[in-house]
């Protein structure tokens, strides 16, 4: 019974091992909710990419002769008030939203851990400077703040990825300086600074990996708003202009004919739901399957 009971728990041992090994994306995966969301996002971005190659009108043709006319096999989407195919102008506008998604994203991140931390190490008098600062920028709304520095350096696409990213960083670097805080009380921070290792060894070597599911989780978040705050200033008119055209853009055009064709704003808003809605459900389920402690 000894020998057969060691035989079990051996292979129940490999089992955990092997499950262990299985990568983060194949975990994330194999639970349905994390599935269906990469599956939508994956979708988007391929939609966004090869957008020549899934459309079969080019986004601003105008064809009077089918205004308005509702979603068919001919125009899935329907056509907005000029006869442009609606279903080419998501395509292609998905290509400008997840540009600037992606543009803020990156710099949201790039300075908000950089910013995080710093504060977490440096602690005392920098820390404090570096935090208020963090307070100072979070007690302005974000929409009101994104609408004075817009007015005042312009809305082509690259400046709105940088100015999001820049409102954005600010809670990425409070959420970094958390996630930091955290893992310089764990026994192997101590423990590894004490043996004699550097900590810019222990902070790159050990630190940022540990912190990784939660700054991939604030990056799918990050880029989810990035996608809101676009969408809200193209909305009210100060964010992606004409003839270019966003998912915000859209919708605001779709909003001035709601009550004659419902699907010129129900198609781009159904859209910018589905994106936000991914990346948050993947960025969580991206968090729970890279850190251990979070999983149930």
């Amino acid at each position: 019974m000894t020998i057969l009971a060691a035989q079990d728990r051996a292979q129940s041992g490999e089992l955990v091992a092997v499950t262990g090994r299985r990568s983060p994306l194949v975990r994330v995966v194999r639970r349905p909710l994390g599935a269906l969301a990469l599956g939508i996002l994956v979708l988007l971005v391929f939609a966004a990419i090869a957008a020549p190659l899934v459309t079969h009108y080019p986004p601003n043709q105008i064809a009077p002769a089918v205004r308005f006319h509702g979603p068919s096999t001919a125009h899935w989407f329907g056509t907005d008030e000029l006869g442009r195919d609606l279903f080419s102008r998501v395509v292609y506008g998905g290509r400008i939203a997840l540009g600037i998604a992606f543009g803020a994203t990156v710099v949201a991140m790039f300075l908000g851990v950089i910013w995080g931390f710093i504060a977490a190490q440096a602690r005392g008098m920098l820390d404090e400077v570096l935090m208020r600062a963090v307070d100072v920028i979070m007690a302005i709304p974000l929409i009101m703040f994104s609408l004075i520095l817009v007015v005042a350096l312009g809305s082509d696409v690259v400046t709105l990825a940088v100015i999001i990213g820049l409102l954005l960083a600010p809670v990425t670097a409070r959420v970094a300086r958390a996630a930091v805080l955290s893992e310089l009380r764990a026994d192997y921070y101590q423990a590894a600074i004490a043996v004699g290792a550097s900590k810019p060894r222990v902070m790159l070597g050990e630190v940022l990996p540990n912190t990784a599911p939660v700054l991939i989780a604030r990056a799918a978040i990050v880029a989810a708003d990035a996608i809101i705050v676009e969408a809200s200033l193209s909305f009210i008119g100060l964010g992606v202009q004409p003839p270019a055209a966003s998912w915000g853009t859209l919708t605001q055009q779709g909003y001035q004919q709601i009550f004659r064709a419902l699907w010129c704003i129900g198609f781009p808003g159904v859209v910018i739901f589905l994106a936000i809605w991914s990346l948050n459900t993947v960025g969580e389920h991206f968090q729970d399957t890279l850190d251990p402690r979070g999983q149930r």
